[in-house]
C-alpha cells in the first residue's frame, strides 16, 4: 500500500509561487518514477510534469507550464516537491501527485499511473 500526502496549496496572487510537497509512504519510493498532474473545475485531469527515479530526466507539459514549474525530489525524505513561479489564473485547479508505474519520456510523456494522493488546492486569484 502506498500513501501520498501533498501538501503546500493555498490562494496566491497572479504572479506569486507555491511549493508543493509530496510526501510518500509504503513503497521504495527512490526507486519509482513521479508525476504531478492537475484538475481544474469542470476539466478533466491533466499531466502537469513527471521525473523519473533518479531525478535525472524530467518532462513538464510544455505548453502551459514549462519555464515556470520545476519539479524536483529528495529521495532521503521521500518526497516530491513542485515550484510553481508567476502563477496564472489558470493555473487553479486541485494538483494530484502520482506514483507512476510506467514513465516513458516521449513527446509527450507516456506513463501508467498506479497511485494518486489527495490533491491539494491552488487558487491564483488576478
Amino acid at each position: 500500500q502506498v500513501q501520498l500526502v501533498e501538501s503546500g496549496g493555498g490562494l496566491v496572487q497572479a504572479g506569486g509561487s507555491l511549493r508543493l510537497s509530496c510526501a510518500a509512504s509504503g513503497r521504495t519510493f527512490s526507486r519509482t518514477a513521479m508525476g504531478w498532474f492537475r484538475q481544474a473545475p469542470g476539466k478533466e485531469r491533466e499531466f502537469v510534469a513527471a521525473i523519473s527515479w533518479s531525478g535525472a530526466s524530467i518532462a513538464y507539459c510544455e505548453d502551459s507550464v514549462k519555464g515556470r514549474f520545476t519539479i524536483s525530489r529528495d529521495n532521503a525524505k521521500n518526497t516530491m516537491y513542485l515550484q510553481m513561479n508567476s502563477l496564472k489564473p489558470e493555473d487553479t485547479a486541485v494538483y494530484y501527485c502520482a506514483v507512476l508505474g510506467y514513465l516513458r519520456f516521449s513527446r509527450p510523456p507516456t506513463y501508467e499511473v498506479d497511485y494518486w494522493g489527495q490533491g491539494t488546492q491552488v487558487t491564483v486569484s488576478s
